[in-house]
C-alpha cells in the first residue's frame, strides 16, 4: 500500500491520523482506499473511542480530489471506485461508533472542505486554516455533501456565500459562520485538540455512541439518498461545456502561473479569472 495515513495511538481510546500525499494532499483513490481501510480497522476496536485527523503538511490539510485519477480503483484493501461510493463513506462517518475531528491548518478546499465537514466536529487555526469550497469557480458545484453540510451549519445565505463565491474563509470566520466549533491561535491548536480527544476518549463508549445517536437523530443530517443524488449531479455538470471550459481555463493559469501558485491561491485564481470577465464587460 501507499501509506498516506500515519496513525499514532495516543492512549486505547484516541487515535491520531496524520495525513500526507506530497506534494499538495490532494485527494486521490489511495487517499479512499486507506480511510476505508482505516475505518474497517478502528470500527473493530473495541477500546477505540475518537480519532483526530490532521496533516503532516502546514500549507494543506487535503486537497481537491485528483480529477485524473478519480475512476482508479488500487489493487489494495479498502478500494472502491471513489466517486461513486463516496457518499457510503461520509454516510458511514456520520453514523460511526468512533468520535471524528478534523484538526486543520492549511488549505481544506473542496474535497478537503468536504470532507472536514463529514467529521464530527472541526477546530482550526485561526489564520492559517483556509477553507473554499471552489468548484463554483469553475463551473461546476460541490458534491458528496458539501451543500448538505455547510447549510444545515450555517444557514442558508451563508451556505450562498460560501458556495457561490468560490472564496476562502480562514479559521476565524469559519468560526464566526458556524462550521468550525472554535478557531485558536496556531500555537494553542494542538493542545486544545488533544486536550478534548484524551478527555473525549476516557469516557465509556455506549455513552458517546448513544449521545452521537440521539444527537445525529435530532439534527438535519444529509440522507445517504441526498448524498447520492448530489453526486450524480456533480457527474451532470462535469459534461457541460462552462465546466469544460473551466478547467481549460485552470490549465492555461497552471501553464501561466505554475501548478504549485495555482493550487496555493486557488480562489484568487478564480477570482482573477473573473475580474478579467468583469473587464470585458
Amino acid at each position: 500500500m501507499e501509506k498516506q495515513l500515519k496513525v499514532v495511538k495516543e492512549t486505547k481510546g484516541y487515535w491520531r491520523v496524520i495525513f500526507s500525499n506530497p506534494p499538495r494532499n490532494q485527494f486521490d483513490p489511495w487517499t479512499f482506499a486507506e480511510l476505508n481501510h482505516l475505518m474497517d480497522v478502528a470500527e473493530a476496536d473495541q477500546d477505540l473511542k475518537v480519532i483526530v485527523f490532521e496533516s503532516g503538511n502546514k500549507d494543506f490539510f487535503m486537497g481537491h480530489h485528483d480529477v485524473a485519477k478519480r475512476l482508479e480503483v488500487p489493487d489494495e484493501p479498502g478500494a472502491q471506485p471513489f466517486f461513486y461510493k463516496w457518499p457510503d463513506f461520509v454516510t458511514r462517518l456520520i453514523n460511526s461508533p468512533i468520535i471524528t475531528i478534523s484538526k486543520v491548518r492549511g488549505r481544506a478546499y473542496a474535497q478537503g472542505f468536504e470532507f472536514a465537514l463529514a467529521t464530527d466536529m472541526i477546530f482550526a487555526a485561526k489564520k492559517e486554516a483556509k477553507f473554499a469550497l471552489v468548484e463554483a469557480g469553475g463551473g461546476s458545484m460541490p458534491g458528496g455533501g458539501g451543500i448538505e453540510w455547510l447549510t444545515a451549519l450555517v444557514g442558508r445565505s451563508r451556505a450562498i456565500e460560501i458556495v457561490l463565491s468560490a472564496d476562502e474563509y480562514n479559521g476565524a470566520l469559519g468560526e464566526k459562520y458556524g462550521f468550525v466549533n472554535r478557531a485558536f491561535d496556531d500555537d494553542k491548536l494542538d493542545e486544545f485538540v488533544d486536550k478534548l480527544a484524551r478527555r473525549i476518549g476516557s469516557f465509556a463508549k455506549r455513552s458517546l455512541l448513544l449521545g452521537k445517536k440521539m444527537i445525529n437523530s435530532r439534527a438535519k443530517m444529509p440522507t445517504n439518498g441526498e448524498l447520492f443524488q448530489a453526486n450524480y449531479i456533480l457527474r451532470t455538470i462535469d459534461d457541460w461545456p462552462e465546466a469544460n471550459a473551466g478547467g481549460q481555463e485552470m490549465s492555461d493559469l497552471a501553464k501561466k502561473y505554475s501548478e504549485d501558485a495555482v493550487e496555493l491561491t486557488l480562489p484568487e485564481m478564480f477570482g482573477k479569472k473573473s475580474g478579467k470577465n468583469d473587464e470585458n464587460n
